[in-house]
């Protein structure tokens, strides 16, 4: 595949307004408002690293729309190709602390404006003002309904046709679509992606099913992939490509929420990419940037500048003036 003449990321998928609780859902109480959605997280994790960055999902025209576009627009993400769905509403995302370590998800989501998503709105995207050096897909938006499932394959068409290289997570979702019905789109997808990010458990998803257990990775590569990026929670992460294999382990932090430690991961290694860096360094950037998540409350908050990436390698109880 050649390079893409342009700079930069596209991205593209539903972003809803979040609402997290503070304890059981059932029993009420306060519930602090946001925005959450895997591929406006990596777009503003891009953006805080100092990289131009385009999401191109829709929202419904209201109150709840503006407060996505406002807070994307706020964190330097271009929402220009962003569209306002009249006639269906914004999405919803309850998180529900249930337990220290176990957090549960409520998607009010099934007819959204992000679910009606059209392929042209995403086509016009990709192409104005000039075509993206990465489109970044996730497995979440096909499963949102027919609409998002076509405009993933335009995008993707289109990224074959302009010579842009496409980041997929698998970040695949049970509340949204079966194993079975995942890895019937998503083995579709997987000759036109240059990156394949996924944990050890989603790998099966993008494989056919006579695809030796031992080395699905290899599998990967030799099909065409040229990195396969294995997330492995706490035991780190593991980039694989045709020359190497490269294990990097997690960063020791404090735990305070895993949401978005995964998307987090994925803007780390697509900066260092951008950057032109080798795959030791791009994992070494993605574990970095997951490690932030991770130490932070909520989906994309705790995103640090590039400026902020060595202070996870200071002492503990260090006060920087």
């Amino acid at each position: 595949m050649s390079a893409a003449t342009g700079t930069g990321v596209l991205t593209f998928g539903e972003t809803m307004v979040a609402l997290r609780g503070s304890g059981p859902l059932k029993l009420g109480g306060t519930m602090n408002v946001s925005v959450a959605g895997a591929e406006s997280n990596v777009a503003i994790g891009l953006a805080r690293l100092g990289h131009t960055v385009r999401w191109a999902g829709a929202v419904g025209d209201d109150e709840a729309g503006e407060l996505v576009l406002r807070t994307l627009r706020a964190e330097g993400v271009d929402v220009t190709a962003a569209t306002r769905d009249p006639a269906a509403p914004t999405g919803l995302i309850l998180f529900e602390p249930r337990l220290p370590e176990v957090t549960r998800v409520h998607y009010y989501r099934a007819g959204s404006a992000g679910s009606r998503l059209s392929a042209d709105s995403v086509a016009a995207a990709f192409t104005a003002p000039v075509p993206p050096r990465v489109l970044h897909l996730t497995g979440i938006t096909p499963a949102l309904g027919p609409a998002a499932r076509d405009a993933c394959r335009r995008a993707l068409r289109l990224a074959r046709e302009h010579g842009t290289e496409v980041c997929l997570d698998v970040n695949f979702r049970s509340r949204l679509w079966s194993q079975e019905a995942a890895a019937a789109e998503l083995r579709e997808w997987i000759p036109y992606v240059d990156v394949l990010i996924a944990s050890d458990d989603e790998l099966p998803l993008c494989l056919p099913e006579s695809t030796p257990a031992d080395a699905p990775e290899k599998f990967l590569i030799d099909g065409g992939v040229r990195e396969v990026v294995v997330k492995l929670g706490a035991d780190g992460a593991t980039a694989h490509t045709a020359d190497t294999e490269l294990h990097a382990p997690a960063r020791e932090v404090r735990a305070v929420d895993a949401v978005g430690a995964g998307d987090a991961f994925v803007a780390g290694y697509l900066s260092a990419l951008l950057d032109d860096a080798e795959v030791p360094t791009r994992l070494d950037r993605a574990i970095t940037t997951g490690a932030f998540a991770v130490a932070s409350q909520g989906d994309w908050e705790g995103a640090p500048t590039r400026t902020e990436l060595p202070l996870l390698t200071t002492a503990t109880g260090t006060v920087v003036r």
